[in-house]
């Protein structure tokens, strides 16, 4: 049977399989998960499984372990979180009792030699945020494997922060845009929220709408009325970044790229982020543009170039 790679939190729990089961999973090498308890002072993961102690040597908690290239924080903080693993053995200890031994090292080099591996710029996967930093999220692209999201990647109108955009925890769907000079993933979001004129097709003049301020500039500022989609309203300096606001739709220009608003209500009291809208859910990318074919603004994507040219 093919393997399914996942992020890590939905593989099939291994607390809940009977010990025939859990026999046949370590034969087959399937990937679960369970709960880690604790990472003890003999530097091990510990988990319990059907009743049975389980252990994962440090060397075994992550792929890079074994030569020093992942640090002891990012095993320890797996304690209390969902983990997968491999079932390498059941053992017994000095004392005659049974305990498996558990490897997330050889589930995540399965699923890279098998599925990662495999993957080019413009494919599209599904992630799960696991921490954000002010320059972008990092998200699980399966089994534990780390991938950036770019805060320039979230969307093509501008946000102050990877939080305007998506929160730990979160799935979502990205396409792969490169891999950097490590050979790790580096994430796509904004290609999938839709063109210009995709998004503006949700609009009509006249109607007052929920807007998010991006910037104020002396000429104008920025209001985000969609991930993908940013009008420019009259300038007003007690505004500031991520504020919610209604906004009066005014004019939509195809041919300029540009939606013309009227702020209505300075203070919502509440805080807004948009849910994410995708346009394209499964399969592949070569080249995705934004712009208007009316307009002289280029916005576009070149995956292809980048499957050529990996950084």
């Amino acid at each position: 049977m093919m393997q399914a790679y996942r992020t890590e939190g939905n593989y099939r729990s291994a607390a809940r399989l009977s010990p025939a089961e859990l026999r046949a999973a370590m034969a087959n090498r399937e990937i679960l998960q369970a709960t880690a308890l604790a990472f003890d002072t003999q530097r091990q993961l510990r988990f319990e499984i059907g009743g049975v102690r389980a252990v994962m040597p440090f060397a075994q908690c992550a792929d890079g372990a074994a030569n020093g290239t992942v640090r002891d924080i990012a095993v320890l903080t797996r304690v209390g979180r969902p983990t997968c693993f491999v079932i390498e053995a059941l053992d017994t200890d000095e004392n005659g009792q049974p305990f498996y031994r558990l490897s997330r090292a050889l589930a995540q080099q399965m699923c890279k030699a098998d599925y990662l591996d495999t993957l080019q710029p413009g494919d599209i996967l599904p992630c799960t945020v696991t921490h954000i930093e002010p320059f972008g999220a990092f998200c699980d692209v399966g089994c534990g494997i780390s991938a950036l999201l770019p805060i320039d990647c979230m969307s093509v109108s501008r946000i102050s922060s990877p939080a305007d955009r998506v929160s730990v925890g979160q799935q979502i769907l990205c396409a792969v845009k490169n891999r950097d000079v490590q050979g790790r993933f580096v994430l796509t979001i904004r290609e999938l929220l839709g063109t210009w004129e995709e998004n503006a097709a949700g609009f009509t003049v006249g109607e007052t709408v929920v807007g998010i301020v991006r910037s104020v500039e002396e000429y104008g500022t920025f209001i985000e009325i969609a991930p993908n989609l940013a009008g420019l309203a009259e300038s007003c300096t007690d505004l500031v970044p991520g504020q919610a606001v209604s906004v009066y739709i005014k004019n939509i220009l195809p041919e300029k790229m540009k939606i013309k608003l009227v702020i209505v209500n300075h203070a919502l009291s509440q805080r807004h982020r948009f849910e994410l809208k995708y346009f394209i859910t499964e399969g592949h990318l070569d080249h995705w543009v934004y712009s208007t074919p009316e307009s002289p603004k280029r916005i576009e994507t070149d995956f292809a170039a980048a499957a050529c040219n990996p950084a």
